[in-house]
């Protein structure tokens, strides 16, 4: 689960509210049956072997936290949380950029997907396809590599304009467009004079599609 962390600075907390823009507070979902976590567990599973490398991956949280984080997209509210697909040995690993209690040192994570994939905090999952050719993708490849070396701390301030820090969708951004040697490859939003990418911006683009989705019970 996303915990926000103590040391959000009171610009980003601002900013953050005001993109919530009065809508509904999200109610929380009850802990779900037995039943129930096993049948998520199953469908979880069955993205796993649909995922190439260079895919992005996203995933809806269940607290609110999360449901703050996603008030970050202005046109697509689902998601909160995204990270890259690379094949090693075989098996889809996932970086991804986050914060939190979770992730104590707030470092640039690799997880299996089967851990990124879990349900447990998560209510929804789906991989996005970008129409990029394998001499690209081997670009991404070793631009993540590039960057899981040097393990960037989370962006608190999500400040698009610095790269020694990232939030998870600016490092996806930054990665996808390094490796088309494209900055304008991906559309960014704007909002109360800053400018970020919100994770709808990456897959609501004419690049990509969503492969494969689902809504947890």
């Amino acid at each position: 689960m996303y915990i926000l962390s103590r040391s959000y600075t009171l610009l980003s907390l601002i900013f953050f509210l005001c993109l919530l823009s009065c809508e509904p507070k999200p109610v929380i979902p009850p802990r779900v049956t037995n039943n129930s976590e096993i049948s998520n567990q199953i469908i979880s599973r069955e993205g796993i072997p649909l995922l190439k490398s260079g895919d992005i991956v996203l995933r809806s949280g269940t607290g609110p936290d999360s449901y703050i984080l996603s008030r970050f997209n202005k046109r697509d509210k689902t998601y909160s949380h995204c990270g890259i697909v690379m094949i090693e040995n075989g098996y889809p690993f996932v970086y991804h950029s986050i914060g939190g209690e979770d992730n104590p040192d707030e470092r640039l994570r690799r997880d299996s997907a089967s851990l990124f994939f879990s349900p447990r905090y998560n209510s929804g999952m789906a991989i996005v396809r970008y129409d990029i050719d394998g001499k690209h993708i081997r670009a991404l490849d070793s631009v993540v590599c590039s960057y899981y070396k040097s393990r960037p701390r989370f962006d608190l301030k999500f400040d698009l304009a610095t790269d020694d820090k990232l939030y998870c969708a600016e490092f996806v951004y930054k990665a996808l467009s390094k490796a088309m040697n494209d900055t304008g490859y991906i559309k960014t939003s704007f909002a109360l004079g800053r400018r970020y990418v919100g994770v709808d911006d990456l897959f609501l683009n004419p690049h990509c599609r969503i492969l494969w989705k689902v809504a947890f019970k």
